[in-house]
């Protein structure tokens, strides 16, 4: 399996982060269509959170990561429902024993994401201050955090043979 390098990702950053507003839509709506299955999949933890503001931080980590995958010249196909299904339950289980050990255990995360640097960066993401000096509130990051992972984990696994 192919890893997302940290010079991937850094070349997504700088792409999806010097945007304007059409070109961001239409970036993201390239990746929406790509993977709408996914895309619908994660929206829905922002209603089932009931928090506004992981909805467009959702949307951005999903350019941003789709676009690190691009970067790395990895290919996916598209999620499926049935997809999603057989990763919900080993994922939630896995989650569980990562937050009963709290997040001390870096590895089994990275492990079964199969991408170490997305998720390291994830991690640090969710950790640290933006240039502003704004930070996510705890609920906010830890969401994020399990939102990301699982869209990390479900691309690793839809790599194009």
């Amino acid at each position: 399996m192919k890893h997302v390098s940290l010079e991937s990702i850094e070349k997504a950053i700088k792409k999806v982060d010097n945007l304007d507003d059409d070109g961001l839509e239409k970036l993201s709506e390239t990746y929406a269509l790509a993977q709408d299955t996914l895309l619908a999949y994660l929206m829905s933890a922002a209603l089932e959170y009931e928090n506004e503001q992981l909805e467009g931080l959702i949307i951005y980590y999903f350019c941003l990561i789709s676009e690190a995958f691009t970067q790395e010249g990895i290919r996916t196909v598209a999620v499926k429902e049935a997809d999603i299904d057989d990763f919900e339950e080993p994922y939630f289980e896995m989650l569980d024993e990562y937050f009963e050990n709290d997040g001390d255990d870096q590895d089994m995360l990275e492990d079964f994401c199969d991408q170490p640097h997305l998720a390291q960066f994830m991690a640090l993401e969710i950790s640290t201050e933006d240039e502003d000096g704004s930070s996510l509130t705890d609920e906010t990051a830890t969401q994020l955090f399990i939102v990301t992972i699982a869209m990390i984990t479900l691309m690793s696994k839809a790599v194009e043979a």
